[in-house]
């Protein structure tokens, strides 16, 4: 897992800052399909925080630490404008969670990784051709993380309708607000992850699949919600990532403020328990299916809520906690980013895609 144990790095990270990474694809100009281009942009940008992902045609941006979000949005920007900067006049990157058009299968990038990711997982690994949005978040205290990742986990679907961004595949509308779970969804450790009783519980677990040979090593624990064995942060991975730094801005804003709610309620004793895995995966599935225009259950009594309502009453709790007001998410849910991609279309939506990538 790591030398160091996990709580010792937790104990050792700043509280309230925080750290982005997004997977971007890049893809012809004319024809808006992917191309296996990631090796020759991300030694044409030459910086550390681009690096190559796992599929020939997919870069990742990883941010430096922040101790706030502006700044964090800021070096994302720049990163993109990087990448752009890097591409040849025929090549353009975008910001999809899923590509609209690409077929099932797209290579991997020559490396030993990819070569014992497809010796694991197979041809199902080559269908992976989704992208996210990862905020991490760092609290410093491995009580108060462990008591944030389950709030966090708790509202994982509500985080995953605000995100939806992905009602496209090939070629054609598959009818949700986001497909990318259900292709992700052909890997294991995925969707809403397990409880953690305990720290100890958490090493043995990733112990236990690691010593097999199961996995490589904890980057392959892919839940949408994981403790980070390097970091010490919680890293959130539920959500789509956005074809503006815009929507993105909005999206980190509010989940940054949810994580310094929840990092309140913990101390004050008011966080809720845990929900049982299947609950919060029933309404995870409704809010890839209806976005924000649908219902989330509770996850105590059953008692169905419209998802926008849930949304307004949170951003209400969380927004003394952020920097500023968050008007900019409440936006996302009067105007969810998937309406204006179904108005636009599959075949329109790369070249609009490419148009926004450093908006």
């Amino acid at each position: 897992m790591t030398e160091v144990p996990l709580p010792s790095l937790i104990s050792g990270t700043a509280p309230g800052t925080v750290g982005l990474e997004e997977e971007l694809l890049l893809v012809d100009r004319t024809t808006g399909l992917p191309v296996d281009a990631a090796a020759d942009v991300v030694a044409a940008v030459n910086d550390p925080r681009v690096k190559p992902e796992l599929m020939a045609c997919q870069v990742e941006i990883a941010t430096s630490v922040h101790t706030g979000v502006p700044s964090a949005i800021e070096e994302l920007r720049t990163c993109r404008k990087l990448i752009a900067a890097a591409c040849d006049p025929g090549l353009a990157p975008i910001a999809t969670p899923v590509h609209p058009q690409a077929g099932e299968v797209v290579a991997l990038r020559s490396s030993d990784r990819a070569a014992g990711m497809m010796n694991r997982y197979r041809e199902i690994i080559g269908r992976q051709l989704v992208s996210s949005l990862q905020v991490h978040l760092a609290f410093g205290d491995p009580d108060c993380t462990l008591a944030v990742y389950h709030g966090l986990r708790n509202l994982l679907p509500e985080l995953a309708a605000l995100a939806g961004a992905a009602p496209f595949a090939g070629g054609r509308d598959t009818g949700l607000c986001s497909v990318r779970p259900v292709i992700a969804s052909g890997l294991p450790r995925q969707g809403v992850p397990p409880i953690i009783t305990s720290w100890d519980q958490y090493a043995d677990d990733l112990a236990w699949v690691i010593r097999g040979g199961a996995v490589a090593d904890a980057a392959e624990w892919w839940w949408e919600l994981r403790p980070h064995p390097r970091y010490g942060t919680l890293e959130l991975r539920v959500l789509d990532v956005q074809a503006t730094i815009g929507r993105t801005s909005a999206l980190v804003r509010f989940v940054h403020a949810l994580g310094a709610w929840l990092a309140d309620q913990h101390r004050y004793g008011e966080l809720l328990p845990p929900a049982p895995t299947w609950r919060i995966a029933e309404n995870r599935w409704a809010a890839l299916r209806d976005g924000v225009r649908g219902n989330l259950l509770d996850l105590r009594t059953g008692e169905a809520r419209p998802t926008a309502r849930c949304l307004h009453d949170l951003l209400d709790a969380v927004e003394p906690h952020a920097d500023g007001a968050l008007d900019d998410a409440r936006a996302l849910i009067e105007n969810p980013p998937v309406d204006h991609l179904r108005a636009l279309g599959p075949e329109r939506v790369v070249p609009w895609l490419a148009e926004v990538f450093t908006q």
